[in-house]
């Protein structure tokens, strides 16, 4: 696994609490929901490094001068939303920029409000991460009209021409490893198996969450044809297991559901294929408090979410798909870079990139354009690989040497 030099000079800027995503900050923000001791001395030393590193990389860019990102975040209830915001809004300045940042309460008439504030403070440019990707083309048009140019972040925004670039992961690539964990997992290749699974999906609003639901249906779709894997639910479409807004109760609530109706006779639960973390921790409370099999079924999830993290160190979940913010956010900067001094990003900004990336120029079709994307490769974590988070700088080890947490100050 490939890990960034980059990442150590920006884990500085998150170690020294610029990634305080409930306390007070520079930016404009309106309201949201909001390693072991052997290896003590290893991270001071990492610390200090990185600082070094901090001191002789995150000097201003030339281009910035005077220059407004607008970042636009969906909520504060979900970690990984508290992350990305704060983490985008170290790195511009880091280089340079002005930043606005505003998290929307996964309110959408909020994020277009937000959207609409920035653009009256004739920010340069808008990173958005959109609630709904189909309720922002009217406030994204008078962005256009302002000359302002769009970036979404990680979800595509639908419906609009006003959409400069995408900025994501392979999102059908993150359900398909979820997918293909599965199939090594139970060995589905030489096992004649039947294996019973219930999938839980994500937000219909989100439009990554059809691709990370496509990706790991397709993954094990030939062994649910061959009756290797069953689905005693019968709930096999995306619209039948979509959890809304990715909440955590509603995906406890209807897991329980799903338990009391197909698994109280006894039957085997083996594998909850959830799409990420939050809905993967409901599952694996309502697994625990209501399940009657003697087995713990692979619970699968996505985002490395700290909670979930602890859910695997204690055998509740089996992996999540991790997808490192820091190199979203360091691909979104240069993006982003490019186009505040006049460039036109394209393939050829690729090999200059710290991340691994591959740019896109037909698989995101917005209803209106195919919006060119620069889409990073995730991978997978369970607890034998639990370093590789440690590695980036965003995770250590507790005092007692068992579960990781965030190295910000706040989650």
């Amino acid at each position: 696994m490939k890990i960034k030099k980059f990442l150590a000079a920006v884990s500085s800027l998150v170690m020294l609490g610029a990634f305080t995503a409930c306390g007070d900050s520079s930016s404009s923000e309106s309201n949201g929901s909001n390693s072991n001791n052997s290896n003590s001395n290893n991270s001071a030393d990492a610390t200090t490094k990185a600082n070094d590193d901090a001191n002789s990389n995150a000097g201003t860019d030339s281009s910035a001068g005077g220059k407004t990102v607008g970042i636009a975040m969906p909520t504060k209830s979900l970690e990984r939303w508290n992350r990305d915001g704060e983490y985008l809004k170290s790195q511009f300045e880091a280089a340079g920029y002005s930043v606005e940042l505003k998290y929307s309460d996964n309110d959408t008439n909020q994020q277009n409000n937000d959207i609409q504030s920035m653009i009256a403070d004739k920010v340069d440019l808008l990173l958005i991460a959109a609630i709904d990707g189909s309720t922002l083309s009217q406030t994204l048009a008078d962005a256009k009209d302002a000359g302002i140019a769009v970036i979404a972040y990680d979800r595509l925004i639908m419906n609009t021409d006003a959409v400069s670039y995408y900025v994501s992961f392979d999102n059908y690539t993150v359900g398909k490893l979820q997918g293909e964990y599965v199939v090594d997992a139970l060995d589905l290749e030489n096992s004649n198996g039947p294996f019973n699974i219930e999938f839980t999906a994500g937000d219909p609003a989100d439009n990554n969450a059809g691709y990370f639901f496509n990706g790991a249906y397709d993954a094990v779709k030939q062994y649910i044809d061959a009756g290797k894997l069953k689905i005693p639910s019968g709930k096999k479409k995306f619209e039948q297991v979509a959890t809304e807004q990715w909440s955590t109760d509603t995906a406890f609530s209807n897991m329980q559901n799903t338990l009391a109706s197909y698994y109280s006779d006894g039957t085997q639960l083996d594998v909850a294929l959830c799409s990420n973390d939050s809905t993967a921790l409901g599952v694996a409370q309502a697994i625990t408090s209501d399940y009657s099999g003697k087995n713990v079924p692979i619970v699968t999830g996505q985002d490395g979410d700290i909670a979930n993290l602890k859910n695997i160190v204690d055998g509740k979940q089996s992996m999540t798909v991790y997808k490192n913010v820091s190199d979203e956010a360091s691909v979104t900067l240069e993006v982003s870079k490019a186009i505040l001094s006049g460039q036109t990003p394209d393939a050829g900004l690729v090999s200059s990139l710290d991340a691994e990336a591959t740019y896109d120029t037909e698989s995101y079709n917005n209803g209106v354009k195919v919006v060119p994307s620069y889409l990073l490769v995730p991978y997978v974590i369970t607890k034998d690989n639990l370093d590789i988070l440690v590695d980036t700088g965003l995770y250590q080890w507790d005092s007692a040497n068992k579960y990781l947490e965030s190295t910000a100050s706040t989650t």
